[in-house]
């Protein structure tokens, strides 16, 4: 298995798992937990994909991808009552399956030949749109749009550690270990420690 198969794995299974979660939340049947286990798992890297112009989508070409979102919903569907705080497990799962994901978006980028602007780009892409569509679809808040939330910004800032790590002239499984790691650091900062951007606020209007 290739770096990059191996990181989707990764992703594919973990983030399914925080969209079975949210499923449960929500109280679906347990079909319904498998159409937002997948549909978080393998969102990000479909759109990847189709932006690159693969030759075949990454699930279409292996559905096994498909079978691992299965049997994570399958899982949490009969072990999310056991959790204690689902929404805590949400966010740290999240965050796990963000600093996979992330590489995966840069790897597939690389392998590509495509420069460091859409190294940058699919990095964040890849990480980042499962959950919005999890999140929208389960009629939740978006973990990416939430005030001040590190998200996107854990994203960007790990792809881009990614870029300039090649830039400096170390080798792809240094980046990606630097991309992921990133990546982690600021999302478990922002989870553990409360670290936010500031948020814009407007000044009240002159009476």
């Amino acid at each position: 298995m290739n770096a990059v198969a191996f990181l989707d794995t990764v992703s594919v299974f973990i983030f399914a798992l925080t969209g079975a979660l949210v499923a449960s939340r929500a109280q679906l049947d347990i079909v319904g937990f498998i159409f937002i286990a997948c549909l978080t798992a393998v969102g990000g890297g479909t759109l990847r994909d189709v932006i690159l112009n693969r030759d075949v989508v990454f699930w279409v070409a292996n559905p096994t991808f498909i079978l691992a979102g299965t049997v994570a919903a399958v899982l949490v569907f009969f072990t999310a009552h056991l959790l204690e705080s689902r929404y805590r497990t949400i966010l740290w799962l999240d965050a796990f399956a963000l600093a996979v994901a992330v590489p995966a978006g840069v790897a597939v980028a690389i392998g590509m030949g495509q420069p460091w602007s859409i190294v940058l780009i699919m990095g964040v892409t890849t990480g980042c749109f499962g959950g919005l569509l999890r999140d929208v679809v389960c009629n939740e808040v978006p973990l990416v749009l939430k005030q001040g939330e590190l998200y996107v910004t854990c994203a960007f800032a790990g792809a881009g550690g990614a870029v300039l790590t090649l830039a400096g002239g170390y080798g792809t499984n240094v980046a990606l270990v630097t991309c992921a790691a990133i990546t982690l650091a600021l999302r478990a900062g922002s989870i553990g420690f409360g670290w936010r951007l500031p948020v814009y606020k407007s000044r009240p209007p002159k009476v």
